[in-house]
């Protein structure tokens, strides 16, 4: 018997991303009572601090905090997030497994290679994934490994995501809405925290990391200022490249006087 189709799945490149960028959201669909998920396309292997496993228990713990309902992490390499066709397949059948209809990607531009190109290739899996010849033709010139995973494919229904949106929170960007996490404030930040091996104070690359001291007020300033910018006190930003539609003007919110 499956299981029942989640509502919102974010796509991350890290375990600890979606904590960044999107988690007081997540968390609010989920309580809510909407599912969500996450799928983290690398193991974290390439850390400064901490190991795969590590991260590993730490994304579990994490993803208590934030209620989601799915939590999975692939094997793409960390530091070599790519788009190629195996990589798109490995997404495709997450997105066909979980039915999604709402996907939340990384912002297209960054300072870090798998997070921009994270983007274009969970773009792409969810396009591939509503082709409902994806993976039937694959064993014909893809050798190896890729064939067993085009013929799991193949025999998934299709499904492509109603909507796509990115979550712009790294990159300075004007968002094309914002979602009010005030209430959901201080659990995202703990989800965050839940990475001890990443953010808990220790020698290991302090000269690349915040401080511990520091995380909660760059969290508050950073949340505060995508929340004043709507006239909340905390909240997370997103884009959508596609035009929105209003049916009722006066029901718009956020004043613009």
């Amino acid at each position: 018997m499956s299981t029942p189709a989640l509502d919102i799945l974010a796509i991350a490149a890290h375990r600890d991303d979606v904590e960044q960028t999107c988690g007081g959201t997540l968390l609010k669909a989920a309580q809510r009572g909407q599912r969500t998920g996450i799928l983290d396309l690398t193991q974290g292997e390439m850390g400064t601090r901490g190991t795969a496993d590590d991260r590993a228990r730490e994304a579990a713990d994490a993803a208590k905090i934030l209620g989601v309902s799915f939590r999975h992490a692939l094997n793409i390499p960390d530091g070599r997030v790519e788009n190629t066709w195996e990589n798109r397949l490995k997404i495709a059948r997450v997105i066909r497994e979980q039915r999604p209809r709402v996907v939340i990607l990384p912002y297209w531009l960054g300072r870090h290679p798998d997070h921009y190109n994270c983007a274009t290739l969970g773009y792409e899996a969810c396009f591939l994934a509503g082709l409902k010849q994806l993976g039937a033709t694959s064993s014909v010139s893809n050798p190896g490994s890729r064939v067993a995973e085009a013929e799991v494919v193949a025999k998934l229904a299709p499904h492509r995501p109603f909507k796509i949106i990115y979550a712009s929170l790294y990159y300075d960007v004007r968002p094309t809405f914002v979602v009010d996490i005030t209430d959901q404030f201080e659990a995202r930040l703990q989800s965050l925290m839940a990475y001890k091996s990443q953010y808990a104070e220790q020698n290991t690359g302090n000269n690349i990391f915040v401080a511990e001291k520091e995380i909660r007020t760059r969290l508050e300033t950073m949340a505060g200022f995508y929340g004043l910018l709507a006239g909340v006190k905390y909240a997370e930003p997103f884009v959508q490249k596609e035009v929105g539609l209003v049916d009722d003007l006066a029901s718009l919110p956020v004043s613009s006087i």
